[in-house]
């Protein structure tokens, strides 16, 4: 479970990314961080990660107080946590197999371990074939699929995606939303955020909507 508690976020140039934000995503919930930009999806993504810490308030995941962890209690939480970043991070220089194999290799999986995982997961989203490639040679929707599948590698609790479909057509869109809803579907607790209104409208999942740093409706169903 990920809890917020009247959480606020003041960057040191004084502006207010979060005023006084509480909620609960429980596990195996997915739920959608909508709103214009610069409303504070982002910064809810990165502070889940203890990428950033609050400036008041209190944020725990599982187990973990996080403004009380440090060191290896920050890695053992972001081993729980799989993160398609919205510029990716995958590495120009490394094959796809080599990108989604990184997390395991860092983890001292065998051999074995690390080809029977990275084949599952190229195979979850749908890019067996293209193992050999590098970054490239992919279309903006097949990167999007690596980036999934390197957040999965460790077969995460939870997997935030911040925009996974902000720089797709609406094919590559609908299947990259639809890979996330099969991963929910396995038990995954999975947070997106989006401005995608069509995918938020359709799947009829909880909806979290920010504006200016406050949740203005938490529900499930629409965008609006």
């Amino acid at each position: 479970m990920i809890i917020f508690e009247k959480v606020n976020k003041k960057f040191p140039d004084g502006t207010t990314a979060l005023t006084n934000l509480s909620f609960e995503i429980g596990d195996g919930e997915f739920v959608f961080l909508v709103g214009p930009s610069g409303a504070g999806k982002t910064s809810i993504l990165r502070l889940i990660i203890r990428e950033l810490s609050p400036t008041s308030g209190q944020i725990t995941v599982d187990e973990h107080a996080l403004t009380k962890i440090s060191g290896s209690k920050i890695t053992q939480l972001r081993r729980k946590i799989g993160v398609v970043f919205q510029d990716l991070k995958l590495l120009a220089d490394r094959s796809v197999f080599e990108n989604v194999a990184l997390s395991l290799w860092v983890l001292g999986k065998t051999k074995k371990e690390v080809d029977e995982q990275v084949a599952e997961k190229l195979a979850l989203v749908g890019l067996s074939a293209k193992s050999d490639f590098f970054p490239a040679q992919l279309s903006g929707g097949e990167l999007q699929r690596v980036a999934i599948a390197r957040a999965l590698a460790g077969d995460p609790k939870y997997l935030l995606a911040d925009e996974p479909t902000g720089n797709v057509d609406d094919a590559n869109a609908w299947k990259i939303v639809k890979i996330l809803d099969k991963i929910n579907k396995s038990g995954i607790t999975v947070v997106m955020a989006t401005h995608n209104t069509e995918i938020v409208d359709t799947l009829n999942k909880r909806v979290l909507r920010l504006e200016d740093g406050h949740i203005i409706s938490d529900k499930k169903g629409k965008y609006h």
